[in-house]
């Protein structure tokens, strides 16, 4: 183990070999603190500290505790340390989260000074915050005055969680989740929403708030875990000193205790909000859950996961076959799968698009599939190929998302919140080994699916259907409340509720002294952008084609893709090619079917699947490429096995499965339909963008809402057969013209097996005889003035204006002029004072696009004034070089955020396909750190002008009246 702080013990470690690290555990001698590092040779220092936190209510404490932690502390008594500091640093990853048992604040970076920086800050907020009763306001919850200083008009609740949460319940996925986990669990944690019921949350009292802080953020209640190639013990002081010294044992074990057993099955129905203008019928969601164990029991734990991946993981598997084909339902359940994060695992199946009358068919389908497998066992390919998913999740160096380090410290929170064995979780080498001896038994698994489910009492029913007045109740009951409150307030108590609204705005406003906050500058950014190398090298006899190959620590996988340049398409093609991609990889191949396909993807192939790429010119927007990508991943060993199957794929794919495709696009209809609520921001950008170029119009219309509308249509056309077919027969169209398009190749893998792997991707080779996609016809440029009416109840707002590409000398200055925009205005006007769970402005080079958004924001006119009223304070206000050094910081630690060793070398690759070399983005960011202050005022003043603006919003049936009233066009889904 590595050196320990005399204030810390050793408890044990281990070295993790498929991970390439050492996990070390230590105990804080004083107050019993843990610390677990994980050594390993990486720059990227991850810190994470967690609190178990266990909630006995729907308020939301833990949740709103931890947004108000970060709200100032005893050494940096200012009002928004945490967003102060993302602009003061070059962290990789910042952030905090509230999960169902535990809290957690974790941040990373590449850089030592900034790390230090941060973990200064990060120790004070969470051992020393203040908890100011304005910020528990602000950020949970408060009474205000419509009119805020005038008693008369009307009360309204506000607060940034408040609003948050009315958005996470927007979501028809986490109110499934979260009323099955009210039943799962009748009397643990899990009962209760840890992020706070929008009816509950007023509930909460700021003394109730500052009693969970004194009981739960306490050393003896903390979980420290770092990663990197920083030491334990440098660690350990710095924990020491800043803040463990200061505490003593806590004589109190905050735990979760195991659910008590239902001695049979549970059948429930609840509701759920459907706007009225859609129609009822095949809405029904039904879902089947189990409580299956403790998650700190590894073995079973793994069991669990197994039997999950066999019954679930792909088409073939006998569950998801079931849950894919049956006429009961239009496509499965978003929550099926296996659920580890709590304190006991949970497997859930089911469908949505159904209807309650089929609740009794659906349960004795799913219990018939699971009698056949506990009597009958499932072959040993099937089991053998659900392990092997397994063990390449282990082996993945993943990092593209969050920083890989914090992915591992992730992984082992579960085990440690529940004082389990936390480097197990890790360490599963031995327990794989294992399980590879135990399904040679053919009983193994049949066992398990008795042991685990069959025979399992703790199993719900959840049946949730429509209700097209639910929304308006809750809204009604909700004023209603708030007209009960106002009736029995004293004048004294509403001139309290004034003063409040008056302080709080005063704080909001307030200018706090920044430089007792620590930094890093300019002079802290690396000279150089991190650059990956690879090499080109030919493959092919008379017609030869290109290999980009990297080198990279993959831990023994092996990375590759076809990369086809995209042909011309008729319109009706281009539209169809995001629904031919996603059924590419689905379909049955030659002579097998797409079950024997999925059984063969499945056994040697981490992933498989196909997508487009566009990006427009270096210099010209009205001009894109683009490309179609087979991607595919597997161990080494499998690397020929992989290029085989992704040869049958370009080579054999079969469109005449006409079930199969309407089934997969039902199933691609529900999860667009899911996502909508989750990234309302990210689509109403691109609605407001739409009208600038093609680009920005193939965004909408293919990942988009205009695209969401065309896949509904589509769906409608596959009721008869004729429609199927005519579908199938376009898909064969699309997939000749790719099939037949030059190629080129990319390859990520261990330098010693990279020439071996070159040589077997000889037969993906094509004569490529199709010509790519010529000119494209001019594009009618228009204004947008939209508003997009959704099942949610808060806003999304955006506002966009056109610009420039990548190779214009304003490029960069407009980069740095959203981060300096949100910083300095948009973040105090929409989130703080708003009461948005979050708001910015950022510049898209691809599309030549500035564009502001909000995100879950109930307000919308005062919104879209504040985007205006950011760029007048742009141009009218003094500033200060400092806030354009913050927003700088930002574009470059964007810039330089490492991902995943394989994730470098496709950035790097599929970058410089479309021009964006390592010199062009070198070139780009040194001329981002040279932008000044004047820049952006220019910037601001030539493109940011009020009669370029185009305007969409994402609303619920609530602001339909309001988005009328700011004349824009309604657009249905």
């Amino acid at each position: 183990m590595s050196n320990v702080h005399p204030a810390f013990e050793p408890i044990t470690s281990a070295e993790i070999e498929s991970l390439g690290v050492r996990v070390e555990e230590y105990r804080h001698r004083r107050t019993g603190a843990q610390h677990l590092h994980i050594a390993a040779d990486n720059p990227e220092n991850v810190f994470l500290v967690a609190l178990r936190t266990v909630p006995e209510d729907s308020t939301g404490v833990a949740h709103i505790l931890e947004h108000t932690a970060l709200c100032g502390s005893d050494k940096y008594p200012v009002r928004d340390p945490f967003f102060m500091m993302i602009r003061r640093s070059l962290n990789t990853f910042m952030n905090a989260f509230t999960s169902s048992d535990w809290t957690a604040y974790p941040f990373a970076s590449q850089n030592r000074k900034d790390f230090d920086n941060l973990l200064d800050v990060y120790l004070d907020a969470v051992f020393f915050a203040r908890l100011d009763p304005l910020d528990f306001a602000q950020e949970g919850h408060r009474l205000e005055f419509a009119e805020p200083d005038n008693p008369d008009s009307e009360l309204v609740f506000k607060g940034v969680v408040f609003n948050e949460m009315k958005g996470a319940m927007s979501s028809v996925t986490s109110r499934l989740w979260q009323t099955l986990s009210k039943y799962l669990f009748p009397t643990t944690t899990y009962h209760y929403n840890s992020g706070g019921e929008p009816a509950d949350i007023p509930d909460l009292t700021y003394e109730q708030l500052v009693n969970f802080y004194r009981s739960h953020y306490h050393p003896s209640n903390a979980i420290f875990m770092t990663f990197g190639d920083i030491d334990a013990a440098e660690h350990q002081a710095v924990f020491e000193e800043k803040a463990l010294h200061k505490f003593d044992q806590l004589h109190k074990t905050i735990a979760v205790g195991r659910e008590k057993t239902y001695l049979s099955p549970v059948r429930v129905e609840e509701k759920y909000p459907l706007p009225a203008e859609e129609p009822q019928d095949e809405k029904t969601h039904i879902v089947l859950g189990w409580l299956l164990g403790d998650v700190t029991d590894l073995e079973q734990a793994l069991t669990a996961h197994l039997l999950s991946g066999v019954l679930l993981d792909n088409s073939a598997s006998p569950l998801m076959r079931l849950l894919e084909t049956t006429d009961l339902g239009q496509s499965p359940s978003p929550l099926c799968g296996l659920d580890d994060s709590q304190r006991e695992l949970v497997f859930v199946c089911g469908i949505e698009g159904s209807e309650r009358e089929r609740a009794d068919e659906l349960e004795q389908a799913v219990l018939k599939v699971l009698e056949d497998v506990a009597e009958n066992g499932v072959p040993y390919e099937q089991v053998s190929a659900a392990l092997h998913q397994l063990e390449l999740q282990q082996r993945e160096i993943g990092g593209d998302g969050y920083p890989y380090g914090l992915q591992l410290i992730l992984t082992a929170l579960t085990g440690a919140t529940h004082r389990g064995d936390a480097i197990g979780l890790l360490n599963i080498d031995s327990a794989l080994e294992k399980l590879r001896e135990q399904i040679k038994d053919p009983k193994f698994i049949a066992n398990a699916a008795r042991t685990l489910l069959l025979d399992n009492q703790h199993r719900v029913r959840l049946v949730m259907t429509p209700d097209t007045e639910l929304s308006a109740r809750s809204e009604q009951a909700e004023k209603a409340r708030l007209a009960q409150i106002k009736a029995s307030l004293t004048d004294g108590e509403k001139q309290q509720i004034v003063q409040t609204a008056k302080a709080l705005a005063e704080r909001q406003q307030r200018k706090d002294d920044e430089s007792i906050l620590p930094k890093v500058g300019v002079e802290d950014i690396p000279p150089e952008l991190p650059k990956v190398e690879g090499e080109e090298v030919s493959i092919g006899g008379d017609h030869t084609q290109k290999v980009s190959r990297y080198s990279a620590g993959t831990n023994g996988l092996v990375y590759q893709q076809l990369v086809a340049t995209l042909p011309e398409f008729t319109d009706e093609e281009r539209l169809l090619v995001p629904y031919y991609c996603q059924s590419l990889c689905e379909l049955g191949l030659g002579d097998k079917d797409y079950l024997q396909v999925q059984q063969w993807q499945a056994a040697v192939a981490g992933s498989i699947h196909g997508f487009t790429s566009h990006r427009t010119e270096l210099s010209n927007l009205d001009s894109q490429s683009g490309h179609f990508i087979l991607s595919g991943k597997a161990l080494s060993a499998n690397q020929a096995a992989l290029t085989e199957l992704m040869q049958a794929t370009m080579e054999q794919v079969r469109f005449d499965e006409l079930p199969r495709i309407k089934e997969l696009l039902l199933q691609t209809l529900a999860r667009r339909e899911q996502s909508v609520v989750g990234s309302g921001h990210a689509l109403a950008m691109a609605a407001a963008s739409a009208g600038f170029n093609r680009a920005a119009a193939d965004g909408h219309e293919s990942g988009g809402l205009q695209g969401l509308r065309q896949l509904k249509a589509l769906v409608r056309s596959l009721d008869s057969n004729e429609g199927l077919e005519a579908l199938a027969g376009k898909f064969a169209a699309i997939h000749q013209k790719i099939a037949n398009a030059e190629r080129q190749f990319l390859l990520v893998g261990e330098d010693d097996k990279l020439d071996g792997f070159t040589s077997a991707l000889q037969p993906l080779v094509n004569t490529g005889t199709v010509a790519a996609a010529g000119a494209e016809a001019p594009f009618n440029a228009h204004k947008v003035m939209e508003m997009w009416v959704a099942n949610s109840q808060v806003n999304f707002c955006a506002k966009a204006y056109p610009t420039v590409p990548m190779s214009h000398a304003d490029a960069p200055a407009l980069a740095v002029l959203g981060g300096f925009l949100r910083n300095g205005y948009l973040h105090r006007t929409i989130r703080e004072q708003g009461g948005a769970y979050g708001g910015g402005a950022s510049h898209d080079v691809n599309i030549g696009a500035f564009r502001f958004y909000s995100y879950r924001d109930p307000r919308m006119a005062e919104t879209l004034k504040d985007f205006d009223d950011s760029i007048d304070w742009l141009l009218s206000n003094k500033h200060e070089e400092s806030q354009v050094e913050e927003a700088i910081l930002g574009v470059v630690g964007g810039m330089d955020k490492p991902g995943s060793p394989a994730g470098e070398a496709k950035k790097a690759f599929h970058s410089a396909l479309y021009g964006r070399t390592h010199e062009v983005r070198q070139a780009f960011r040194r001329k981002v750190t040279e932008v000044t202050l004047e820049d952006l005022q220019r910037v601001g003043k030539t493109y940011l002008q009020a009669d370029k603006a185009s305007t969409a919003v994402v609303t619920g049936s609530q602001g339909r009246e309001a988005g009328l009233a700011l004349d824009l066009h309604e657009e249905k889904l």
